[in-house]
């Protein structure tokens, strides 16, 4: 449970705790982002991480001098597609036995998730889920469970990537200071999280109102 408020506290108050580790960390503060980014894409025991707000609040530090922008975007673009590389290839060989393992801590309702994704949309889902948290985690494990070609893989994976980094990114950098914003940041970090979730919301719903047809 500590551990669990400990990632909340950093997630909702994750500018102040980017400023923190910015001015304790300089420049390494590349490498400490790129982990989180590469763990949370690239590993699937690890969607908790925090992925959108992440991006935002380290736009909006980059505005204020702290981090070059465009360093900072193109790192990131290769820490998502690294980890979606090293998640494909983790499903791809592994997928199975991680899957059915007793002690490996993988909720099996993420995986039925992120396969009703790829039963919807197709190849497309790669794009689609990198904007949807803990779906975009198990995305290109299951792409390496179901052996899909991985140069057809990381050909969607490097668009999906490229638009979820710079977006993201980009958005903190030139609103993340507005002083609305800045007051606001937690609840601002919130609605990021909100507006993420409403692809699955909108799958939820449409489910039930299906069945009650």
């Amino acid at each position: 449970m500590e551990i669990i408020k400990i990632l909340i506290d950093f997630i909702l108050h994750i500018d102040v705790h980017l400023t923190q580790i910015t001015a304790t960390y300089g420049v390494l503060t590349y490498a400490i982002l790129f982990g989180i980014i590469f763990m949370e894409t690239g590993l699937v025991f690890t969607p908790f991480l925090p992925g959108d707000s992440l991006l935002f609040a380290a736009g909006a530090i980059a505005a204020l001098g702290s981090l070059n922008i465009f360093v900072l975007v193109g790192l990131l673009f290769v820490a998502a597609l690294v980890g979606d590389t090293t998640n494909y290839f983790i499903g791809h060989f592994f997928g199975k036995k991680i899957v059915a393992h007793p002690i490996i801590p993988i909720n099996e309702e993420h995986i039925e998730k992120t396969k009703a994704f790829f039963k919807k949309y197709g190849k497309k889902t790669i794009i689609m889920a990198r904007f949807v948290p803990f779906v975009r985690t198990f995305t290109p494990f299951v792409a390496g469970v179901g052996r899909m070609g991985y140069k057809q893989f990381i050909s969607y994976s490097i668009v999906a990537a490229a638009l979820w980094v710079s977006l993201a990114t980009f958005a903190g950098y030139f609103f993340g200071n507005i002083q609305i914003v800045r007051k606001n940041f937690s609840l601002v970090i919130l609605l990021v999280i909100l507006i993420s979730l409403v692809p699955i919301l909108f799958e939820v719903v449409s489910k039930k109102l299906n069945k009650n047809k």
